[in-house]
C-alpha cells in the first residue's frame, strides 16, 4: 500500500472525527482498517501513523501523550509479531483441515463396502467416526448365492494413523486368492500382514465370520476383538459367542482358532466395536447389559432400524459427543 496515500486518508479520517465526534467518522474508520487488513498493514504501522497525523493536526499535544503513544507503539510490536504468527498458524490449520477432510472422503472411499441382499438373512449395518476418520472398518463379501463374509476390525487408537492401517487392511483383504477361505486363514494370513507393516505400538482386533447360507452355519475366528453377542429366539435370551484370539500384529506366528454356530430362524449375531461398549455417562462406562436392553426394545424391528436406534439412544446417553468410532452389525436369520 502505498503510505503517503494511507497518511493522508487516516489523516482526513482523523481531523474529521476530532472535529465533529460523528458516527459517520466512525464508520469511515472501520471501513479503513478492514480495507488496511487487506493490506497486511501490521498495528504498530497504524499507531506510528496515528501518531505523525495526531501531531500534524495539533502540535500542542501534551508531551506525556505522545509518550503513550511511543509506549503503545513497542506493545504493538510484540503484539503484531504474535498476530501475524497466529494469522500464519491458522492458515496452517485451514490447510490441515481441508487435507483431513479430504483424506476422510478417500478413506470413505476405499473403505466402502455394500451389504449383502439375501432371501434368508437380514443385515444391518452402521459405523460413524469419533472424528473426520475412522479407526473402525467392516467389510461384506458376498460369494455368489451360497454364502457372504463379515469382517470387523478395530484399530487401537484414533484418527490419521489408524484411518491408514484400516486401509492397509481393507487392501490386504482385497489382495486374498480367494474371499471363501476360512476365517481362521483369514486372520493367520492378516496377522502376518500387519506384524511385517504397522508400527509396533499399533494392534488391530479383527472379527471375521462366514455365513453358508444353505446350511445356516456361520463359521467364525477372532483377533482378539469384542465377542460378539447371539439372541437365540426360542428361548429369548442373549450371550456371548466363545471366540478368543490374540490381536493382530503381536506374533507373526500366531494361529486362529475356528468356531462355528448353527443359526435358527429370528436368530441374531449382532458384532461391534469397543466404541460400543466403552460408551461413557457419568457414572462410567455402560455394561453390555445396556446394550442388550436397547436392542432388546427394538428387537421387534428390522436390523438396520435396530442399529440406528441403538447409535442414537447411546449418542444421547454420551451428550451427543462420541469417544470413540462406533461400529454396530447385526445379522438375523428370517427363514
Amino acid at each position: 500500500m502505498n503510505y503517503d496515500k494511507l497518511e493522508s486518508e487516516y489523516k482526513e479520517i482523523l481531523s474529521a472525527y476530532l472535529n465533529r465526534q460523528s458516527e459517520e467518522a466512525l464508520y469511515k474508520g472501520q471501513e479503513f482498517s478492514r480495507r488496511i487488513l487487506g493490506e497486511k498493514v501490521s498495528p504498530e504501522e497504524i499507531i506510528s501513523v496515528h501518531k505523525a497525523m495526531l501531531q500534524d493536526l495539533s502540535p500542542e499535544i501534551p508531551d506525556n501523550i505522545l509518550h503513550s503513544l511511543d509506549f503503545l507503539l513497542e506493545v504493538m510490536i510484540g503484539y503484531g509479531i504474535a498476530y501475524r504468527e497466529h494469522q500464519s498458524l491458522r492458515h496452517r490449520q485451514q490447510e490441515i483441515q481441508t487435507e483431513i477432510e479430504i483424506a476422510a472422503n478417500v478413506q470413505q472411499t476405499l473403505l466402502e463396502t455394500k451389504i449383502p441382499e439375501t432371501n434368508s438373512v437380514e443385515i444391518g449395518a452402521i459405523s460413524v467416526p469419533a472424528k473426520h476418520m475412522s479407526g473402525d472398518y467392516y467389510h461384506f463379501v458376498h460369494n455368489e448365492k451360497d454364502s457372504f463374509s463379515v469382517a470387523i476390525a478395530d484399530v487401537i487408537g484414533k484418527g490419521i494413523p489408524a484411518a491408514m492401517c484400516m486401509s492397509m487392511i481393507k487392501y490386504a483383504m482385497d489382495s486374498l486368492p480367494d474371499t471363501r477361505v476360512a476365517p481362521s486363514y483369514v486372520l493367520g494370513n492378516l496377522n502376518r500382514v500387519v506384524e511385517q507393516n504397522v508400527d509396533a505400538s499399533m494392534f488391530i482386533t479383527m472379527f471375521y465370520g462366514m455365513y453358508d447360507l444353505h446350511k445356516h452355519l456361520f463359521s467364525f475366528s477372532s483377533a482378539g476383538h469384542e465377542p460378539p453377542l447371539y439372541f437365540d429366539a426360542k428361548k429369548n435370551e442373549f450371550y456371548e459367542l466363545d471366540a478368543r484370539g490374540l490381536v493382530l500384529g503381536i506374533d507373526r506366528l500366531a494361529t486362529y482358532q475356528q468356531y462355528e454356530k448353527s443359526i435358527e430362524v429370528n436368530d441374531m449375531v449382532i458384532l461391534f466395536s469397543d466404541g460400543v461398549t466403552e460408551c461413557r455417562t457419568e457414572e462410567g462406562f455402560i455394561e453390555v447389559d445396556k446394550i442388550i436392553d436397547l436392542i432388546r426394545s427394538y428387537i421387534h424391528l428390522p436390523p438396520q432400524a435396530i442399529v440406528e436406534l441403538v447409535y442414537r439412544d447411546l449418542e444421547k446417553i454420551q451428550d451427543f459427543q462420541l469417544r470413540d468410532d462406533f461400529t454396530l452389525i447385526i445379522l438375523k436369520r428370517k427363514v
